[in-house]
């Protein structure tokens, strides 16, 4: 069967070697639809990111690129502003006909924590080719927030593929005539389109990070006060003013449904849309919003950065996609239904840091 691997096979993944870990494996770290990656014991500053390109390996450009070595196992900063190298506990001996995705996790980009996975020979940031066999890093940059990490967190998952598994336009409106893909009308072109909610019944629209605030530990849950770190958004006639540099949560205007036998990845639209970038963590799980697992549609959170010039962002203006894979079978664990999920359900939220307002 083609299509995203599911939690069961992942498993079987692990059982054969194809995922081979320092470590014995967390109790929760396979998710419906992909593996959480964990956080070595050691990290190095590097002056750049890079790609170790087609005939290197990520230790070959380490020894141009590296500043200094940190240990991590009695936990360390990584500073906003730097840009760090971590050997991941998890390594791939990848069969022929299954490549690999990685992604930040929701937590991760909520915080606006840039994670992108590198390999040995690689010449794109979070994908693996086919056959892949070797060590998996994760880069990270801290771009609002400085944070205390340790070994075994948690910044960055990988989703495993056999065969093409992407929907086309025409399955997927059949698949939202048929059970719903969204809470109103779909907008269908190359995946599910997506677009920004500014009028909410509150009049609170989103958050926006402080420029100095203090350090955030990983490990403490509910624990910042939200004050500290973000600046409350206000729409004023249904727009705000994206600031370049600023970091946004915002949400979407529509409430997501991911059926159990599909997958989704969230892909920001084309810069012709405007001048900010939409998405760091775009994993959607099987069971997302859904009834089935729970749900009855859930807000897909924006992690939206503005770039070169001050942009009007519109209520109901589209700002991005939702890229469907069908499953190459049902998961044994669904999002919602048998894990316990912090987003289900979700409308505007921050990270599972920050205490409920």
């Amino acid at each position: 069967m083609t299509g995203v691997l599911p939690s069961q096979k992942i498993k079987d993944m692990i059982i054969n070697s194809q995922i081979i870990l320092t470590n014995p494996v967390d109790i929760d770290q396979v998710q419906p639809a992909s593996l959480d990656l964990r956080l070595g014991k050691k990290a190095y500053r590097v002056r750049a990111s890079f790609l170790a390109g087609s005939k290197n390996s990520v230790a070959d450009r380490l020894s141009n690129f590296k500043m200094h070595e940190i240990d991590l196992r009695n936990g360390a900063v990584l500073e906003k502003g730097c840009v760090y190298v971590v050997p991941l506990m998890e390594s791939l001996a990848l069969p022929k006909n299954i490549n690999a995705v990685a992604n930040a996790k929701s937590s991760t980009g909520r915080l606006d924590l840039f994670t992108r996975c590198i390999t040995d020979h690689g010449i794109e940031f979070d994908r693996i080719e086919k056959g892949y066999t070797g060590p998996l890093y994760a880069e990270i940059s801290p771009r609002s927030f400085s944070v205390l990490v340790k070994p075994g967190m948690r910044l960055n998952q990988i989703r495993f593929r056999k065969g093409k598994s992407v929907l086309s336009d025409n399955e997927l409106s059949k698949m939202h005539n048929d059970i719903g893909l969204v809470d109103g009308p779909a907008q269908i072109d190359q995946g599910l389109g997506f677009s920004v909610d500014l009028d909410l019944p509150n009049g609170l629209v989103g958050y926006r990070a402080k420029p100095h605030t203090g350090l955030i530990n990983l490990d403490n849950i509910s624990y910042y006060n939200i004050d500290d770190y973000w600046e409350p958004v206000f729409a004023h006639e249904k727009r705000i003013i994206l600031d370049p540099g600023a970091f946004y949560i915002l949400v979407s205007r529509e409430a997501v449904h991911i059926p159990p036998n599909c997958a989704a990845e969230m892909a920001p639209y084309l810069a012709m849309v405007g001048e900010f970038r939409v998405h760091y963590a775009g994993f959607f799980d099987p069971g997302f919003g859904n009834t089935e697992a729970g749900g009855k549609g859930s807000r897909g959170v924006l992690e939206v950065r503005c770039h070169e010039a001050p942009f009007a962002l519109e209520h109901g203006q589209s700002v991005g996609r939702l890229v469907y894979e069908r499953m190459s079978e049902v998961p044994d664990i669904l999002y919602g239904a048998d894990l316990k999920s912090n987003y289900q359900g979700q409308g505007l939220k921050l990270s599972k840091h920050f205490k409920k307002s």
